[in-house]
């Protein structure tokens, strides 16, 4: 094939648009289409600081890459979550990062800060923490934007991320989850920074592919506690169909958020008049005490109970 931009020998192909481009087409490729989308869902201005949530993958990291190349305000945030080996390769490679692009990263030291690790978190019947691990990343990247005056705070969710949830809030028709899902989830409290997915339509390929060409040292394994997870096996089923199909994934998001989402009942986030902030953090929240703060607790009792009796060896 050759490159839909200038004709030469082609090094990536978009088989959903039935295009190809070389290794210096691409990344301008893949620039434009962040920046189109960012226009498009009106995600932010040039005037305002982004705060982008960096976990050492090639999806955070070639959009911190992107944002800085579009002209951006964009600094990183990442959180040392305590999980294991796989933790300390991973803030390492958001340091080298940001050092490399002479960018600023701030750090939330989980265990140093709050007193538990992700570990600690573990549900009795599967052994994994997602659910509560996303509670954490969701919880300090909008707690560091707030009290540092960012205005939005960007994630690297991609298409294949969008999909799969889009098809497991099907299987279990989680209508409140359906009804919020977007590439914009506007701020309803002043609390509450704005999110927002520049990459929701390009795939967990041509991410990769832009972090290839631009030479961008990303993490490879996966979380080893999200093995088995639902999410990973939806995924799978997706790109099978993928194969098959090419496009599918993206016209099932991309409907879905042109049509199926209009049709839900209560699309959005809660009233503003509802949230009241958290007794123990001041955090937004519609309780008396946050999620967070609840689940912070049974981690540090795990975490407590878990050490050895004060003068026995560990080992």
């Amino acid at each position: 094939m050759r490159c839909h931009t200038c004709a030469r020998p082609a090094n990536v192909e978009i088989r959903r648009s039935r295009i190809a481009f070389c290794a210096g087409c691409y990344p301008h490729w893949f620039r434009a289409r962040v920046q189109e989308r960012i226009d498009h869902d009106r995600m932010f201005r040039r005037d305002e600081r982004v705060l982008v949530a960096v976990s050492g993958g090639k999806d955070s990291l070639a959009l911190w890459h992107a944002l800085t190349r579009l002209g951006y305000r964009a600094d990183g945030v990442y959180i040392r979550l305590g999980i294991g080996g796989y933790s300390r390769r991973s803030q390492e490679k958001c340091e080298r990062f940001a050092e490399w692009h002479g960018l600023m990263l701030h750090q939330v030291d989980l265990e140093g800060s709050e007193g538990f690790v992700v570990p600690d978190l573990r549900e009795a019947r599967s052994g994994k923490p997602c659910a509560a691990c996303g509670t954490v990343k969701r919880y300090h990247f909008n707690r560091v934007a707030a009290e540092l005056g960012y205005d939005v705070v960007a994630t690297g969710h991609n298409l294949d991320d969008e999909a799969a949830t889009l098809f497991g809030n099907l299987v279990h028709w989680n209508i409140d989850y359906l009804g919020r899902q977007g590439p914009v989830l506007e701020s309803t409290h002043p609390g509450l920074v704005r999110k927002v997915k520049p990459l929701y339509r390009l795939s967990e390929r041509e991410t990769a592919a832009y972090a290839l060409i631009e030479r961008i040292d990303y993490i490879l394994e996966e979380c080893p506690m999200a093995k088995g997870a639902k999410s990973l096996a939806y995924k799978a089923m997706l790109n099978s169909l993928e194969e098959q199909q090419p496009g599918a994934k993206y016209g099932f998001l991309v409907g879905f958020l042109k049509q199926g989402r209009a049709a839900l009942p209560g699309t959005g986030f809660e009233p503003a008049a509802e949230l009241r902030a958290c007794a123990r953090c001041g955090q937004p929240t519609t309780a008396e005490v946050c999620a967070y703060c609840r689940m912070a607790d049974r981690g540090r009792r795990r975490r407590e109970r878990a050490r050895p009796p004060a003068g026995v060896d560990p080992t």
